[in-house]
């Protein structure tokens, strides 16, 4: 996906880390000293989010570095 918006692979990297994911990408984006964190979010209405808990809004309040959340995409009304 970097490569087709032109950005460099030194600009972004993929791991695959086993545990709690929430736990284990702010703990990936300490130890690497990440500028920027991007993940991305399901969309969990309200009460779907309380109950399963939300990744992105995890990260967002224990990163020490700022992050991007990105929606899924609008469905198109035809």
């Amino acid at each position: 996906m970097c490569k087709d918006k032109m950005v460099s692979l030194a600009e972004a990297e993929t791991l695959v880390l086993d545990g709690d994911p929430k736990d284990m990408i702010c703990q990936a984006a300490e130890q690497m000293q990440v500028d920027l964190l991007v993940v991305g979010s399901r969309g969990l209405g309200k009460i779907k989010r309380a109950f399963l808990g939300s990744v992105s809004d995890y990260c967002a309040h224990h990163a020490k570095c700022p992050i991007l959340i990105v929606k899924p995409p609008r469905e198109s009304s035809k």
